[in-house]
This record gives structure tokens, sequence and C-alpha cells, in this order.
């Protein structure tokens, strides 16, 4: 069944909004390659998506269109009312800071700074004191399990260590939407799971939002909701 319009519950404000989003990339013959064909998706704080679909169906792709990373060939988003389209550059830097908390498959670590120093740079970016900053980073890595590895830097750290590190990082301002992209693509079966619960733990502990691309059944079975991408159609399943 296509799900061109996905509901959010009344009683909670939405996060996300997408409505007509298409993406298109050139070909390096010049031609055009439409990798998404006009998505509509909405999705409430404290709601949770999981996106499956083939290996290069465009998962990735609407991601990044969902938390501004990139821009739709048409079609527009917005972000906790916010739309995209309409905001400048540095606002629009702004609020993916504040609104928006990314996990990617490659966890993209600063590899120079540690733990800590990690968790701290979104909030001192949007404005935290770093004695703040450093209490809250410090909460999160307790949360995490890794309190006592605060210190240090990421090639000191296992890849799962490194993964929950930036599951920390993404939710280090408190945003109302997190966004993962096969969050546990490359690690083992143990820190998978463990990923997987810490997850879905914080969220819910942090009522905000997730919005997960993965190809692990696991991972998608603990979403409220699942959503296949195909042929750039976003369906039900």
């Amino acid at each position: 069944m296509t799900a061109t319009v996905v509901e959010t519950q009344e009683a909670r404000p939405p996060a996300v909004e997408a409505r007509g989003l298409a993406r298109t990339f050139s070909s390096p013959d010049g031609g055009l390659i439409p990798v998404l064909k006009g998505i509509d998706l909405d999705v409430a704080r404290g709601d949770s998506v999981a996106i499956v679909g083939p290996s290069g169906s465009g998962k990735s792709t609407l991601l990044h269109l969902l938390g501004a990373l990139d821009k739709p060939t048409r079609g527009d988003v917005w972000l906790g009312g916010d739309r995209v389209s309409e905001l400048g550059e540095g606002r629009l830097a702004e609020l993916r800071n504040r609104f928006v908390g990314f996990v990617f498959q490659f966890h993209h670590l600063l590899r120079d700074f540690t733990a800590l120093e990690n968790v701290m740079l979104p909030q001192l970016i949007a404005g935290a004191s770093p004695e703040a900053a450093a209490a809250r980073a410090s909460e999160l890595l307790a949360q995490v399990g890794l309190a006592e590895r605060a210190s240090h830097r990421p090639r000191r750290l296992s890849g799962g260590e490194q993964q929950r590190v930036a599951v920390a990082r993404a939710l280090a301002n408190a945003p109302p939407l997190v966004l993962a992209d096969e969050p546990s693509g490359n690690l083992d079966a143990e820190a998978t799971l463990r990923l997987h619960d810490l997850l879905f733990g914080l969220i819910d502990g942090h009522e905000a939002a997730l919005i997960v691309v993965t190809h692990s059944r696991e991972l998608a079975g603990r979403a409220a909701r699942v959503l296949r991408l195909e042929g750039g159609e976003l369906f039900e399943t």
C-alpha cells in the first residue's frame, strides 16, 4: 500500500514534515536520475520510524533532505514548523545544530578531540558555556556507559564505543529529531544489540522523534512504524 502521507498523532507536535519531496541527480552523460519522486511524510515527537529498502533506493538521500543537509529538487521540508526553504544559511545552520541530531554509519568523530570534547562541541556551537557543555556531555557519556572513557580520543575507543559517543553527541542539544543512517552497520552482533537498546532507550527518555535508515530487521522491528522506499516512492509495510 502506498504511503503518500504518514499522519502525525494529533496529540504530539510534529518534528518533521515533508511535502512533495523529490530529488533528481545529473548523470555523467548529462541525463537526469530521479531518486525521490514526491514523498509526503509526517513524524511527530515521540514517534519512531524505520525506513528500509534496497541499496541505492535513496534512503540516505531522503534522510539528508529531512535533516536539511541537502536541498530537494522540488518539495518542502518543515522542521518544528520552520519551512527550511525560507531560511538563510546562517539560520539553517543554527536550526540543524539545535533541532536535529545525526548518527551516521561512520561516526565522524573528531579524532583530535576526546569523547567529552566531541559531545561538548554541538553545545558550544549553540552558545552553551564550556562549563554547562562539559556537565551535559559528562551526563550523556554516563548514560551511554562511557563515563570512564570520557578523556579518551576516538583511536583508543572500540567501534561500538565510538558509535555510542556519536549517539551521545547527537543528543547533546536535546534535539526534537534524531536521524540515524545505518547506525550499526559496522558493528558486531553484540555491539549492535547494545547500540539498538541504547538508541531507543535514549530517544524514549528525551521524547524525540527518531527516523532510522537500516537494513537490519531487528532494528527496523523496534520502530513503531516501518516504511519501505522503492522506486522513489514510500510505502507502508
